[in-house]
Order: C-alpha cells, then sequence, then structure tokens
C-alpha cells in the first residue's frame, strides 16, 4: 500500500470518528434501532427499555390478566361453571372431575379446568372458527367480572407494577367507579327528554351523595393499592413511582336514562375529585343500543358540557369496520364525537377511512389538536383490522397526533412494550416517530397545569421559563422550576424528558 493510499485511508476514518462524534445520543439510539430492527430479540429488549410515557386508553377491568383474576375469585370463594367458565355465587360443588359448579379454588390442582377458565377470560390460544375474535373478547368481561369489581385496589397495584417495569409513568384509568349506582339512580328517575329538568331531578334525588360515595371509596382503593405495593417503605415496588388518575367510564349500552345519569356523574366528578380527569362512553361502538342511541348521546354530551366546559371528554369512536354495522353507520361516528361530543381525544378511530370525507376530517382533527389513542392488538383481535389496513399511517400522514395505548392488555395478553413492537414491526417507524408519540401521550394527559411545550408542531419547543434547559441538564433552572411546581402536567413531562436522556446515554 503506498503512503498516499495510508494517508488517504487514515483521513476517512478521521472524518468517519468525527461524525459519529458529532452525533447526537438521540440520533445514536436512532441509528441503534435501525441496526436491530430485523432482530426481533434485541428489539424487544430496546422498546422494553424506552421510556413510554402515559398509557391514555386503559380499561381497569380489561388490564388484569386473568391468573390474578383467578386469584381474587378464589379470595372471595367464587365457583365457576365448568361448561362456560362464568364466576357463580357460592355455595360450589366439589372439586370432583365432573361436578358442574366447583369452587374456582379447584383450578389450583385441576390444570385442564386452570387454563380452560384463562382462554375463556382472555384471547389466550383463541383461533378463529365458530366464535369471532370480537364476540369472544367481549364475552370475557361478564364470565370474570364478579371478581373485578372487588379488588380494585389489588388490580391497580397489578396493572402499575406492569407498567412500572415497562417505563410507562402515567396511566389513566377507564373505571365505573361507582359501581352502577348512578345508573341505578338514572332508571328509578326515569327518562326525561328535557336534559335541564332531568338533571335537576338527578342531582336533587341523591346524585351528589353518589358522586361522594365514589370519591371516598376510590381514595379508599387507591390507599390499600398503595400498601400492596408497600409504597413509603424501603421494600416498596415499582408501581409506587406511576402517576394515576381516573376517567370515570359511563355503560352506553343502557337505556338512555341510566347513560345520562352516568354521564352527568363523570362530568360532576371530574369538577370535584382530581383523581377523576375526565368521562369517556365505552361497551361496544356496534351494539344496538350504543349504534341506535348514538346522536341522542352526543347530544347529551353537548348539552353537559355547556355547563361544565372544563371538564375532559376522550370518546371510543370508529371501533368499527365494514361488514360489522350497515355501511351508513360506519360514515359519521368520529366526526360526531369531535364536533358534537367535544372529544380532545378519539379512542381507536378504526374506520376513518369509511367517514364522510375522511381526508377532510383529518385536517380538522389535526388542526384542533385532536389525539388517536392507537390500540393496535385489540383492533386486530376484535376487528381484525391491522398491517396496512389500519389508519395509524395515514393519521400520521395528514399529522393527526397519536399515542400508543394498551386498551385491555389483560384480556389481550398483550402490554405496552408489546404495543410499541407491533407500531414499530407493521409501520417501520423511526425512533423520532416513536418519541414524538411518547411525548404526545402526556401533551395529551388530562393532567391539570401548563405544558412544558410552548410548540409541538413541526417539533417539540420548550416554554421559555425551560428554554434554555437541555438533555444535559441534570437540574433545573431556578425559573424552570418554578414552573414546573405550578404544573402536574410538566412535571411529567420533565421526568419524561430525564428518562429519555438517561435512556439515550446508553447508545
Amino acid at each position: 500500500m503506498t503512503l498516499t493510499r495510508i494517508i488517504h485511508r487514515g483521513l476517512i476514518l478521521l472524518l468517519l470518528s468525527a461524525l459519529a462524534a458529532a452525533q447526537t445520543p438521540e440520533q445514536k439510539t436512532a441509528r441503534y434501532l435501525d441496526s436491530v430492527r430485523k432482530q426481533p430479540s434485541l428489539l424487544l429488549a430496546f422498546l422494553d427499555d424506552m421510556p413510554k410515557g402515559g398509557d391514555l386508553h386503559n380499561h381497569l377491568d380489561g388490564a388484569i390478566y386473568a391468573e390474578d383474576l383467578i386469584d381474587f375469585a378464589a379470595s372471595d370463594n367464587f365457583c365457576v361453571d365448568r361448561t362456560i367458565s362464568r364466576l357463580l355465587a357460592p355455595p360450589c360443588d366439589s372439586c370432583e372431575k365432573y361436578t358442574a359448579k366447583p369452587a374456582i379454588r379447584c383450578a389450583y390442582d385441576d390444570h385442564v379446568l386452570y387454563n380452560q377458565i384463562i382462554d375463556a377470560w382472555s384471547m389466550r390460544n383463541w383461533r378463529p372458527g365458530d366464535e369471532s375474535g370480537h364476540d369472544h373478547f367481549f364475552a370475557a368481561f361478564d364470565k370474570f367480572s364478579l371478581a373485578s369489581h372487588s379488588h380494585v385496589a389489588e388490580a391497580v397495584a397489578s396493572v402499575i407494577n406492569r407498567a412500572a417495569r415497562e417505563h410507562v409513568e402515567y396511566v389513566e384509568f377507564m373505571h365505573t367507579a361507582d359501581g352502577g349506582a348512578s345508573a341505578e339512580l338514572g332508571m328509578k328517575t326515569g327518562w326525561d327528554s328535557d336534559f335541564p329538568k332531568m338533571r335537576d331531578r338527578l342531582l336533587a334525588g341523591g346524585l351528589k351523595e353518589i358522586a361522594a360515595a365514589t370519591s371516598k371509596t376510590l381514595a379508599e382503593d387507591e390507599a390499600r393499592a398503595r400498601t400492596e405495593l408497600k409504597c413509603g417503605t424501603s421494600e416498596a415496588e415499582p408501581g409506587c413511582n406511576v402517576t394515576v388518575r381516573y376517567i370515570y367510564q359511563v355503560l352506553r349500552g343502557l337505556p338512555q336514562e341510566a347513560v345520562f345519569a352516568q354521564i352527568l356523574l363523570g362530568f360532576e366528578l371530574a369538577s370535584s375529585d382530581p383523581h377523576f380527569v375526565g368521562l369517556n362512553l365505552v361497551m361496544p361502538e356496534d351494539w344496538y343500543v350504543p349504534l341506535h342511541d348514538f346522536n341522542q348521546h352526543m347530544a347529551m354530551l353537548d348539552y353537559l358540557h355547556g355547563l361544565y366546559p372544563k371538564v375532559h371528554i376522550s370518546l371510543h369512536a370508529g371501533e368499527l369496520a365494514a361488514g360489522l354495522v350497515k355501511p351508513e353507520d360506519l360514515t359519521f361516528h368520529i366526526r360526531a364525537s369531535v364536533e358534537r361530543g367535544h372529544a380532545e381525544r378519539i379512542g381507536h378511530g378504526v374506520d376513518v377511512m369509511l367517514e364522510k370525507d375522511p381526508i377532510g376530517l383529518m385536517k380538522e382533527m389535526a388542526a384542533r389538536n385532536v389525539l388517536v389513542e392507537i390500540n393496535l392488538t385489540s383492533n386486530d383481535q376484535i376487528l381484525g383490522v391491522g398491517g396496512d389496513d389500519h389508519p395509524l399511517p395515514v393519521y400520521l400522514k395528514y399529522g393527526v397526533p397519536v399515542a400508543i395505548s394498551t386498551d385491555d392488555e389483560g384480556v389481550a395478553r398483550s402490554d405496552m412494550t408489546h404495543e410499541y413492537l407491533r407500531a414499530v414491526e407493521g409501520y417501520h417507524l423511526s425512533y423520532a416517530e416513536l418519541k414524538r408519540m411518547t411525548r404526545q401521550s402526556l401533551e395529551h394527559s388530562f393532567l391539570p397545569g401548563a405544558s412544558l411545550w410552548a410548540e409541538t408542531k413541526p417539533a417539540f419547543r420548550p416554554v421559555a421559563a425551560c428554554a434554555a434547559e437541555n438533555a444535559a441538564t441534570e437540574k433545573p433552572s431556578a425559573g424552570c422550576e418554578r414552573f414546573l411546581a405550578a404544573s402536574e402536567r410538566a412535571r411529567e413531562q420533565w421526568k419524561l424528558e430525564r428518562e429519555f436522556r438517561e435512556f439515550e446515554k446508553k447508545f
């Protein structure tokens, strides 16, 4: 090799070294992600360790894994229907092999029964056949509901411990925390199409007392969850570091008087109890009552939003697919939820391309800054929509903010890491896109206080008080510290930035 060639090669190596040294930790992390895209085990490890911000679409009942539900049921001495795996009240039959109603604790010594229950209470081992994924998924809830309703504290502790281990720092649980008391009051009060009169009758009839009792019960459940996690002790579990808030969950499949009462309770709770940060309407969108009463539900939300304008609303909309309902029922739910239901976030939004003027709708959502809570696993399992058929890339194309979430991770047998894995493998998302989604999860949370970000488009730019801070900042300046002290939302966002800084140091 000639001297000239040696010098030339040395210069190239020096230049490459200089370029590598000039890269930011974020750029190096992005390069590493690109290098492991085709290596599933390394990709999974990367995503497991990556900070994930908040889980904004998480049904508490559906987040519990079946194994925990069996333990809850056994502690309450419930029985199980051996044929359909539905929980039943005692007395129970013996544990003999062919009894119809054994105690569920019998499953601990009967692996066939134990596995049968887990499969019935989740999507584990489900295969297309006589029962659709949609029907198997939603049937699970009625089978285990007796156990989940009486173990809220244990459920919260289990789910947030899992979230913490996956580097999720914030969870908004959808939870019908009053146990159906407001729905019962609505049925007792009866329907009145005059919304002001209906509201007055409910408030006079005991709804405020239901709100106070609900807040008391939730506070007790929260305290028990922290005890379960040993928070404040030297043996504190990881879940102690997860911030938790609640979305009051309205069961929209009930009669309209019950739905109105629940929606009103949601507005009342979110106005009076800081544990509750908003409300949402749940139950399958394709069932008869949610379809038939959809416009009535939007009218209820529109009226009550006018009375409680500061209460946050996220709505399930567009959790539909072609063939599941009539074509005309696919054309307006997302738009109506945004324009008439005052939704700041949309859960699922799967059928957006079947809405009237879908491109115009997405441009409107981007302009209004309405986020879509993306639930890839459940969309695939329930609707059979995934891969190129899923609208995630289209939402990104039109600038609609999105965030990855879990939906019903226990029933789906998934978790936040695997939701991110589906997103990366299915849509070749870059590290910058993942980081943006994660930041958006906290930007669009319903936590109170000003945002850390003055702008989020095209890039995230911090507010003036924290503009001097950067990824290397260990401690905020005095001005930034004062800003953070005044905003719970900004504190969570600052925590995420700190987590990203530590994560990216590894690469």
